[in-house]
């Protein structure tokens, strides 16, 4: 059982975060956010697969304008991601951001600052202040030695009190990193000095594959310690796959329920099905149902049942045929081309 740090709370849209509320799951749209309509549709597509909240890039002024359109068109609450220019902040905000995320340490001066802190202020708006590991002062470089844990942790703590001082404490904090150690020592060190709330996330991790990688463990230890109220997991790719990841670890770690677990065994010389079609078949079924059930795929009717003892539903392929397994026990043998079938039936009894 995870026990997750106490952080304060702080309301995004029409979503809480912090106090103990439930970790919610961020992307980022990677379509032109001038482009409302195919930023809405993608938005659209992120949310049912399971998006909590959305972020979307500012460049523009024409970007910040269209979230007042795009806004009126979605369920969830929309982030703002600021680079150099205050004014593009303060648009945002005033055409609908329900958050907005800068580093103030490329905003400016503190009269910039201290206009978008105002802005905020006024709308009770939360800023997300995100520091990324590559853009470490050189300063703090110097300082440690180099890019560490410690310099990262320090560099976020000096913009949280700009803001603090300028008398606004409705924040988020996001520090992340390439490097998955040091990503996970500074979120270790950070969580000891504020108890604001944290998004957490591996930068830059890449491809599908390798970024998957380096997300799930990163975030599995980072999440493990109770550490986290948003996350993210950044992918070189298409932002559902960031969906689907990020919610497979938090399943896969106890912290959120729902969605049907598959479980398949590795093929073998045993194997006498293509069981990796069957299985990604099966995730493709059961991706319709929301029920909070275990789903085995076996290569062989030999060790099948027995394989499957954990699983609420199985299925088992042999050569033309295999069988349909409830908790360990085989209820029925059907022809191969059956077996998908009956799967689906039994989710849709037990979905009713």
């Amino acid at each position: 059982m995870i026990t997750r740090k106490n952080t304060k709370e702080v309301r995004i849209g029409n979503r809480v975060i912090g106090n103990h509320h439930p970790i919610l799951i961020q992307s980022m749209t990677n379509t032109k956010t001038e482009d409302v309509a195919a930023t809405v549709a993608q938005i659209h597509k992120l949310t049912e697969a399971g998006c909590d909240i959305i972020r979307c890039a500012v460049p523009t002024m024409e970007a910040a304008e269209a979230f007042r359109a795009i806004k009126k068109q979605i369920d969830i609450p929309l982030v703002a991601d600021i680079h150099f220019d205050y004014r593009l902040a303060i648009a945002a905000m005033e055409n609908g951001a329900d958050k907005i995320r800068i580093n103030p340490g490329n905003i400016g001066s503190i009269d910039r600052i201290k206009a978008v802190v105002d802005c905020a202020k006024e709308r009770q708006i939360p800023i997300r202040v995100g520091v990324n590991s590559g853009s470490l002062e050189k300063e703090l470089v110097a300082k440690y030695q180099g890019v560490t844990a410690e310099g990262i942790v320090e560099s976020a703590l000096d913009k949280v009190h700009i803001i603090e001082d300028l008398g606004y404490d409705n924040l988020v904090i996001s520090i992340k990193s390439s490097d998955v150690m040091m990503c996970v020592k500074a979120h270790e060190l950070i969580c000891q000095k504020t108890d604001h709330p944290l998004h957490v996330g591996i930068t830059e991790s890449g491809t599908l594959r390798r970024g998957n990688i380096k997300s799930s463990v990163g975030l599995g230890l980072i999440l493990s310690q109770g550490i986290g109220d948003t996350i993210r997991v950044s992918l070189t790719g298409d932002p559902l796959e960031e969906i689907y990841t990020a919610k497979e670890i938090l399943r896969t770690l106890g912290i959120r329920k729902g969605g049907i677990e598959v479980v398949s065994c590795p093929t073998c010389g045993r194997t006498q099905i293509d069981l990796i079609s069957l299985a990604n078949q099966v995730e493709e079924i059961v991706s319709e149902f929301d029920l909070d059930i275990k789903v085995a795929v076996m290569g062989c009717v030999v060790n099948g049942p027995g394989e499957a003892k954990e699983a609420d539903i199985g299925i088992a392929g042999g050569i033309g045929e295999g069988l349909l397994i409830k908790h360990g026990e085989v209820v029925k043998k059907l022809p191969e081309d059956q077996l998908l079938p009956a799967l689906r039936q039994e989710l849709l009894q037990w979905n009713t």
